[in-house]
């Protein structure tokens, strides 16, 4: 029998790399000075409607796991 595993509502990432960068600040405009403080002032650019995390990360030389990282944090901060 395969074992399944299930994630915990804590497990759960708000954001992911996939995310376009428009839905993230749209959706939790908490994480507009962590996108700032890694660099990534495109927020507010056409282009953050439909490029997502990963590629504007690496359109700008930006670590996206770390980017990521901090962005769950300023969520779950804000709950």
């Amino acid at each position: 029998m395969a074992k399944t595993t299930t994630k915990k509502p804590a497990d759960i990432q708000a954001i992911t790399k996939e995310m376009p960068i428009g839905k993230i600040v749209t959706e939790h405009p908490e994480t507009i000075d962590v996108f700032m403080k890694h660099g990534l002032h495109c927020i507010g650019c056409a282009a953050a409607h439909f490029e997502n995390l990963e590629q504007g990360c690496e359109a700008h030389g930006i670590d996206v796991a770390k980017i990521v990282k901090d962005l769950n944090a300023a969520v779950k901060a804000k709950k």
